[in-house]
């Protein structure tokens, strides 16, 4: 299994900028941490950073005819903003799961709502760096996905 991890603008910064927010952890930090759990799960990683929006959809448009799994992808502030990132989600079909360090709905309304969400089989914020772990284990488990990569849907309780 290949997994890309992605980031958005300023993250390249995580550990200096808004500590209180972010966290101290640098994206290093983030990056190591994937790297050890990737191993342990037998899944390639790779790792992306741009502050360019138009960096980051041809990052996704490789990672398209790379054969990637699942993407890992906190867009930062393009989440919030860009249709491009959506379209690009939505044209290369990528398994990606949206994650955020802090809780975007306890923040300003603005960060509410994400654009590419739509695109995405799903979204985690808050937890920190956990929130790059889980959204890992959530594109290895084959119990989360099932053949056409949308979320492993719950099964009706039969009625007796």
């Amino acid at each position: 299994m290949k997994i890309l991890v992605m980031n958005g603008p300023n993250l390249n910064l995580l550990g200096v900028r808004e500590p209180a927010i972010y966290g101290v952890k640098t994206l290093p930090d983030i990056e190591a941490m994937l790297r050890r759990r990737a191993k342990e799960l037998g899944t390639q990683i790779d790792f992306f950073q741009s502050n360019h929006e138009g960096e980051l959809v041809e990052r996704l448009h490789r990672a398209m005819l790379e054969d990637v799994d699942g993407v890992v992808f906190n867009a930062a502030a393009y989440t919030h903003t860009s249709v491009a990132l959506l379209d690009a989600i939505k044209a290369t079909k990528l398994k990606v799961v949206e994650v955020h360090l802090s809780n975007v709905h306890a923040r300003e309304e603005f960060r509410h709502r994400s654009l590419i969400a739509p695109a995405c089989v799903g979204q985690i914020a808050g937890f920190g760096p956990l929130s790059y772990l889980l959204a890992l284990e959530a594109l290895v488990s084959p119990s989360f996905m099932n053949s056409q990569g949308a979320p492993a849907q719950p099964q009706s309780p039969s009625k007796k």
